[in-house]
């Protein structure tokens, strides 16, 4: 049904992921952008649940052989519709419709990092531990797709598509971020440059942790050693270099390193479209 023509830096299949799995060291994994994958499939009408297509920057290639409905939603950027080799510029958010023989063509974002497909009636794709999402870090789940691969499509749609149109939401503004377990192991200097200093996202990033450039966050006992502690995602550890790093999706379940802050589960999705070079800032939140 369809064939990957070309898949770009970086194309995975994710759903929401396999949260409760922690306990045998498996992460939850699931699309970077949560909200964006929901919105992906209700606009072609599946399950908010749906397994979709999680392409990093630009250059990802779909050719449909048969009538369908897809979405792009995500990054903002160039998107192209081509029907017997003419190009047609088109829209995210929205319902799209296609021919058989049309090939989805997404260009490199002008805003944002991660776009994601809905295919109405989603990917016939195995689950592993109840989720058809890939963990770069575990390896479980389906490979990285790669160009000459053919999907099918499952049976997954519940509804005519319900939105027309859908708003992007903004992405301005510092993340918010609550104070971390070991807040207290850094000294007043550190703590206040969490909110003071403006960072910049290393390109040494991906779907397991972001890594900011910026400030030195100093410990008030450097030679201090922790024991491995339960990590969660956003999760923002400190290690001995002293530069901070967010824990993404595949995150590992434990880690060793003295966590500062965690990203508010609403802000965490914001992560996934902060490129190389970007600036982040915080504000730290009181626990409600």
């Amino acid at each position: 049904m369809i064939e990957i023509l070309a898949t770009g830096p970086q194309s995975l299949i994710q759903d929401l992921g396999r949260p409760g799995w922690s306990n045998i060291g498996v992460g939850p994994s699931g699309a970077f952008d949560r909200a964006s994958l929901r919105l992906a499939n209700r606009l072609v009408g599946n399950s908010e649940t749906a397994p979709g297509i999680e392409t990093l920057g630009g250059g990802l290639r779909l050719r449909f052989n048969e009538p369908t409905i897809v979405s792009v939603t995500g990054a903002d950027g160039p998107l192209h519709v081509i029907t017997n080799d003419i190009p047609r510029p088109t829209g995210r958010n929205a319902p799209l419709t296609l021919a058989g023989g049309d090939v989805l063509s997404i260009e490199a974002p002008t805003r944002g990092l991660h776009s994601y497909v809905g295919i109405r009636r989603s990917i016939n794709v195995a689950f592993t531990l109840e989720s058809a999402s890939t963990d770069t870090l575990a390896a479980i789940g389906p490979t990285a797709l790669v160009a000459g691969q053919r999907l099918t499509l499952a049976n997954a749609a519940m509804t005519h598509p319900p939105i027309d149109l859908a708003i992007a939401r903004s992405m301005t503004g510092p993340m918010h971020v609550i104070r971390g377990p070991r807040w207290d192991w850094f000294t007043d200097e550190a703590q206040a440059a969490v909110t003071r200093h403006t960072w910049t996202v290393s390109p040494i990033s991906s779907r397991i942790g972001m890594r900011l450039v910026g400030a030195y966050l100093e410990r008030r006992e450097p030679n201090r050693e922790l024991a491995s502690e339960p990590m969660v995602t956003g999760a923002i550890q400190v290690p001995p270099d002293g530069l901070p790093v967010i824990l993404g999706p595949d995150r590992p379940t434990t880690g060793g390193y003295p966590v500062i802050a965690v990203v508010v589960d609403s802000h965490l999705d914001r992560l996934a479209q902060i490129a190389p070079g970007d600036p982040v800032a915080f504000r730290v939140i009181p626990l409600e």
